[in-house]
């Protein structure tokens, strides 16, 4: 980033803690519209991220930001579809076939985050990154200061920043929450932690429901893989040179694991789990890219205030099985974006627009966790503002979510807010195609 180097200034109208897609995006839609924001982001990218799916819903974010023609050009594998064996039950969808033209992706979420990133800064929003927030003072009468660690080689030491606004995307690391105390783990039976890395020269399935060597990935389009297993589920998602592949299950599996001995569990789970084991059969193993994440599902009690937000994984974390956590982020940009620009406008108005933006910030939230979440609990979640949101969402875009919700027969609390909204006559399961077995 071309401007990491330079002096951080000592004041701002909105400070931005993290450079995620949440970060990034809201960042990028702020200044676009001339709002003077600083962005700090503690880590430097490209860092270190999960190989991610992501469903076509994501596009008219990009649009909104103006970052599509960045990730149009990067190449990212478009993929076709999904396709899960759960519980013995193969099944499949197209995208294609709920009247999305414009391709889903896999991607390298480094390279991802990276584009999103520099975008923000070519749309004119200052970034410094290697730049840690320790926490935000709210007291001042004046505006928050948030004191930060400069960890930027000679330039290290301590600082702060006053600004008009706080929009916290700093990821799990959550600063605002954690300085709230606001914080809160879901019911015991849905706490899952997730264990990925990545494989060289892995076979992967294309939407014929066959095996395709690796070196095809640009004419035989990739679906998303997920396939049960006695303790949870699998992924498998190809790239362009890597393979992700990530073991999801509840923490009690891992309790008592050190580091090297989940890291033996995931490889020995990748090896013996049907059909995961042949696609990587001949692939190689990237000694030093395991990564693991313990501490989903949660959700923060407090949002939105009049000089503060909380975006995407620093407001909440929900199971990541149908790729709406970067929806998530990317929704939740927007909506901040539009408050934040409103209530620099009319500030006596600012608390009504942070609560605005807090009541679709818990919907989007909701419906994620209804979706995921199945039969269990729905904590932080109002059912009814679940309800009114499925009633606006793009009718494609909520079969589509429907479809993805049979395939894992995961989400009886999204039917039931399906059926409750009215909505329950729908040709989503008419597009789900099951299939009696695989080819690999």
């Amino acid at each position: 980033m071309t401007i990491s180097n330079t002096e951080i200034p000592c004041s701002c109208d909105v400070l931005v803690i993290g450079g995620g897609p949440a970060g990034s995006s809201v960042a990028a839609l702020l200044a676009r519209d001339g709002i003077d924001v600083v962005l700090l982001e503690k880590a430097l990218h490209p860092r270190p991220q999960v190989g991610e799916s992501l469903i076509p819903h994501f596009w008219k974010y990009a649009d909104l930001t103006g970052a599509t023609p960045l990730i149009e050009s990067e190449g990212f594998v478009a993929k076709a579809g999904g396709i899960t064996v759960w519980n013995g039950k193969i099944h499949r969808i197209a995208f294609s076939e709920f009247g999305f033209t414009r391709p889903a992706l896999h991607v390298e979420r480094d390279v991802f985050d990276d584009l999103l990133l520099r975008h923000a800064v070519s749309s004119g929003a200052r970034v410094y990154q290697q730049i840690a927030v320790k926490e935000v003072n709210f007291s001042s009468e004046a505006r928050p200061l948030v004191h930060y660690l400069d960890k930027r080689g000679d330039k290290a030491g301590e600082g702060r920043i006053a600004c008009r606004y706080v929009i916290d995307a700093s990821g799990n690391g959550a600063v605002l929450a954690g300085q709230f105390g606001s914080k809160r783990l879901i019911d015991t039976r849905m706490r899952f932690l997730s264990l990925w890395g990545y494989f060289r020269n892995s076979r992967y399935v294309g939407a014929d429901g066959k095996s395709h060597a690796p070196e095809d990935i640009g004419a035989i389009k990739p679906v998303t893989f997920v396939t049960s297993f006695e303790d949870g589920w699998i992924w498998h998602i190809a790239m362009r040179k890597l393979t992700s592949v990530g073991v999801v299950l509840h923490t009690d599996r891992a309790r008592g694991m050190n580091g090297s001995e989940r890291e033996q569990f995931f490889l020995e789970t990748c090896r013996k789990t049907p059909y995961i084991d042949r696609l990587l059969d001949a692939a190689e193993y990237q000694e030093g890219l395991y990564c693991e994440r313990p501490d989903y599902s949660y959700y923060s009690t407090r949002l939105c205030g009049e000089n503060f937000y909380l975006l995407g994984d620093a407001a909440s974390f929900v199971d990541p099985i149908y790729s709406h956590g970067v929806l998530n982020a990317f929704y939740n940009a927007a909506m901040a974006a539009v408050a934040v620009r409103e209530s620099l406008r009319d500030p006596a108005r600012r608390a009504r627009h942070a609560q605005l933006c807090e009541n679709r910030m818990r919907q989007f939230y909701g419906f994620s966790r209804a979706l995921a979440l199945g039969e269990f609990g729905g904590d932080g979640v109002d059912a009814d503002l679940v309800k009114h949101l499925m009633r606006s969402v793009p009718r494609r875009e909520l079969d589509l979510m429907l479809a993805a919700s049979y395939m894992s027969e995961r989400a009886g609390n999204f039917h039931r807010l399906i059926e409750d909204a009215g909505l329950q006559h729908t040709e989503a399961p008419d597009k789900i195609h099951f299939m009696s077995r695989l080819e690999l």
